[in-house]
């Protein structure tokens, strides 16, 4: 249903994401060639045995730890530009990454912050939903940390970082997620425990 309501709700937006990505070289790049991240296109145990610290190995050990993996993403079905439909589909399936570049783990305080940065990010109303309502399930001390610092930080975060859909991830394996939040535009997590 949330991706129902993603592309049902993203009419507006998914336009403004695809200008974004057709104006940037590395974007524009991604929209022609239209690669994938899922298991059949991942090569796991070369990106397992990366070095600590770079955004494979990173991302390999977030899917691990959170038992979770690139192909639970559906499909667009509800888009009819088969290009906008590409837009929605890489934004999900960099959802994953964006919780490795954020350091956020996939517990609710987690998943609502990277949705205040990916509302920023992308303006999709199912995002801006996610963000205000998500928070409804934590207790107060999660609420407190999530308004007085994460959220402050995940939209600053947010309004800095360059366009993420721009961001060829399958290039950039090797390259570490510390040099890649730096080039993105993403500030450091802030050293709360979530």
């Amino acid at each position: 249903m949330v991706a129902v309501l993603g592309e049902t709700t993203g009419c507006l937006a998914l336009p403004k994401l695809r200008d974004r990505m057709r104006n940037d070289p590395e974007g524009y790049r991604i929209l022609q060639e239209r690669p994938r991240i899922r298991l059949s296109t991942l090569d796991m145990a070369r990106l397992g045995g990366l070095p600590d610290g770079t955004l494979g190995r990173e991302y390999v050990r977030f899917l691990e730890d959170n038992k979770v993996s690139p192909d639970t993403r559906m499909p667009a079905k509800f888009v009819d530009d088969e290009e906008l439909a590409y837009v929605i589909q890489r934004y999900r399936e960099v959802h994953d990454l964006m919780h490795t570049l954020l350091g956020m783990p996939t517990n609710m305080l987690g998943e609502v912050v990277v949705k205040w940065f990916e509302a920023v990010q992308t303006g999709l109303p199912m995002c801006v939903l996610g963000a205000a309502f998500g928070p409804v399930r934590l207790n107060a001390r999660k609420l407190q940390v999530l308004a007085t610092e994460l959220i402050p930080w995940a939209v600053r975060s947010g309004r800095n970082a360059s366009c993420v859909l721009n961001v060829y991830y399958e290039q950039r394996w090797e390259q570490s997620v510390e040099s890649l939040r730096e080039e993105i535009g993403i500030f450091p997590p802030p050293a709360v425990r979530v």
